[in-house]
């Protein structure tokens, strides 16, 4: 019989996360198929529910459903500390789930990038600033949070020092943070297509010891990542983060290690179509 999976959110028609599941699934000869399908924060429940009665394997959640499933299911520690979730498993009642941390936890590793005693530089405190800053605070890493209002910083980092070491700030002195970093990452929407132009540093403000990684994946190279090279750094691509993220979910619903090269190429060829 098939299984079902299934990604929620409003709007949803952007989402890339079924390519990327049913690519694997082809891949490894599975029978189950994944689906996109809008869903707004007040029936969120009714079609969670509605999903576990119906046998799916998994549901994931995007915006603006991730704080909303906290109400709902059993979140594990880390998606409770983070305050959001966005994978959900049904093999043992309800559980949530955030792999968004652990999926920027890898690509920064897969460069060789040591997290643990690193000055990690987080500009932005939204969503996946929150996810990253607990995930990497929670595995060693000297956490700096700074956001253009500054207020949302600090309480953000004071959250965040619940599991690790973590201040905010605002971005008046961006260059001199910086300058202390061997991390820096771009969790805002600073030059996300088509504002291509925008960048929160440019290669004056780097130092060739710097691993930059933007969040932002499309353009699949950012303008900070090309200042990034220019100075020298090592430059990380945020497209990874969605497949990584979305290999972790594969694995919670699974039990099984996802074919990562199919799902990166099935990402590749939606943001080319």
């Amino acid at each position: 019989m098939r299984t079902v999976f299934a990604v929620y959110g409003d709007p949803i028609e952007h989402s890339l996360s079924p390519n990327m599941h049913n690519a694997a699934f082809k891949e490894l000869g599975m029978d189950c198929t994944y689906h996109a399908y809008r869903v707004k924060p007040a029936r969120l429940r009714d079609k969670l529910l509605r999903a576990q009665a119906m046998g799916f394997g998994g549901v994931n959640l995007t915006v603006p459903l991730k704080q909303e499933a906290l109400k709902i299911v059993d979140a594990d520690p880390l998606a409770t500390a983070i305050g959001a979730v966005n994978t959900v498993d049904f093999k043992d009642g309800m559980r949530g789930y955030n792999t968004d941390g652990i999926g920027a936890k890898r690509c920064i590793e897969e460069e060789g990038v040591q997290i643990s005693g690193s000055n990690v530089l987080i500009v932005g405190a939204g969503g996946a600033s929150r996810a990253i800053a607990f995930q990497f605070a929670k595995d060693g890493a000297n956490i700096t949070i700074a956001n253009r209002t500054e207020e949302k910083a600090l309480e953000l980092a004071e959250e965040v020092s619940d599991v690790g070491n973590a201040k905010g700030c605002g971005l008046d002195d961006l260059r001199g943070l910086i300058a202390d970093s061997d991390i820096l990452i771009n969790c805002t929407t600073l030059g996300m297509h088509p504002n291509v132009e925008s960048t929160i540093a440019t290669a004056e403000d780097m130092h060739p010891k710097l691993t930059v990684f933007d969040i932002v994946y499309n353009p699949l190279e950012t303008r900070l990542l090309k200042e990034a090279k220019k100075a020298g750094a090592k430059a990380v691509p945020g497209v990874m983060m969605l497949v990584y993220q979305g290999a972790e979910a594969f694995k919670i619903w699974t039990g099984m290690e996802p074919p990562i090269y199919v799902m990166k190429k099935a990402v590749l060829e939606g943001l080319k179509s």
